[in-house]
């Protein structure tokens, strides 16, 4: 492993985050390689060695490698973070499973529900025993858009992101490594604590869906948080909101908070309503909704985030009807059955095991 200030990084990912993650570790003076599994998206990144960043950090990012290859990308770094959506991040797994080392670290960024379980699972699978650490973020830690081909903005940083690891030991050694690149990073007592505390879930399948109309018939002009969430919008927003933290009560996660606790400790906004929370947030000003219905904040966050809560619920005799009602709308909007695609127990390897054995498995990697 290099010393803290020489560490080397592996990007996986140019969509919006991976540039934004990309410039900014390359600005603060690290080694970053990025890869993308289609070189024509990275093909402008290439041509200009680097990529532009604007907003709340600017500067040039010169990035040492960018390649589709992702043997290349990961070879000799020492963090990895998959900066992918969370359907992504299986196929991810496989290709990077030949070529994980010991001691590399690899971060979901982020998990959404139990990513790293996942993530960690597929590796496994394949074979590699390596010694390598698994781990997931909470959620993204920027605010951040692609601006152009090589161009991203960062339009906030948010201020404290709880990482986990599995087995949970190792959280502190990751957060103890990138405290200088990610001075915002703070550790999460367990896997079971970042992936229920998944703010996506919250805010991405239910803001779209309630504005499905909108979408379509604006193509997305309009301020996605801003104006997408009105007050009847906020109280649905609560109630699953409200539903997710009881999931992770029943998994005995004592860290789970609710989203506008969450506002105030990423976004440091304090208001006494979700809905004025929502509003008050600087970091959601101009972020324009999607152009089509047919989008990540259904297509990730239905299967990655909503299915594991549902499943959890059921698992454990909580409520979850305003999060299955969710889900089943996503399904007829877009006809496809995210139950059976998503994260489900039996693709989590979950079945068949009593609460003890799953928070094991969260926490120490094993039943």
């Amino acid at each position: 492993m290099s010393p803290k200030n020489k560490l080397k990084f592996a990007i996986i990912g140019a969509g919006h985050g991976g540039k934004a993650m990309a410039a900014h570790l390359a600005i603060k003076g690290y080694e970053v390689n990025l890869y993308n599994r289609t070189f024509s998206k990275i093909e402008p990144i290439v041509k200009m060695k680097g990529i532009e960043l604007e907003g709340e950090v600017a500067g040039f990012g010169k990035l040492n490698k960018i390649s589709d290859n992702i043997k290349e990308v990961m070879e000799g770094t020492d963090v990895i973070m998959v900066v992918v959506p969370a359907y992504g991040h299986g196929s991810i797994a496989e290709r990077c499973a030949p070529y994980l080392t010991d001691g590399q670290i690899v971060i979901l960024n982020p998990g959404r529900t139990a990513g790293a379980l996942e993530f960690l699972n597929i590796i496994r699978e394949r074979g590699n025993k390596k010694k390598v650490i698994v781990a997931e973020a909470q959620t993204f830690i920027y605010a951040s858009r692609g601006m152009g081909p090589a161009t991203a903005k960062i339009f906030r940083i948010k201020q404290a992101i709880p990482i986990a690891a599995i087995p949970a030991i190792y959280t502190d050694q990751v957060i103890g490594l990138l405290d200088e690149a990610f001075p915002e990073f703070i550790s999460g007592t367990s896997v079971i604590e970042t992936s229920f505390n998944n703010m996506g879930a919250v805010f991405h399948p239910a803001i779209t869906i309630l504005n499905a109309s909108r979408i379509e018939a604006t193509m997305g002009n309009f301020q996605f948080y801003i104006e997408g969430v009105t007050p009847a919008v906020a109280k649905i927003l609560e109630v699953v909101d409200k539903e997710r933290v009881e999931v992770a009560h029943a998994l005995k996660c004592k860290n789970v908070i609710s989203a506008i606790n969450w506002l105030s400790m990423a976004y440091n906004v304090i208001e006494d309503s979700l809905f004025d929370a929502i509003h008050s947030n600087p970091g959601y000003s101009g972020i324009m909704a999607p152009q089509t219905i047919n989008v990540r904040y259904i297509t990730e966050d239905v299967p990655m985030s909503l299915v594991p809560i549902s499943e959890f619920g059921k698992a454990f005799g909580v409520d979850t009807t305003a999060t299955d009602s969710l889900i089943n709308l996503a399904n007829i909007i877009l006809k496809t059955d995210f139950r059976k695609a998503g994260r489900n127990f039996k693709r989590l390897g979950l079945e068949n095991l009593n609460l003890e054995e799953i928070r094991n498995i969260f926490i120490e990697g094993r039943p």
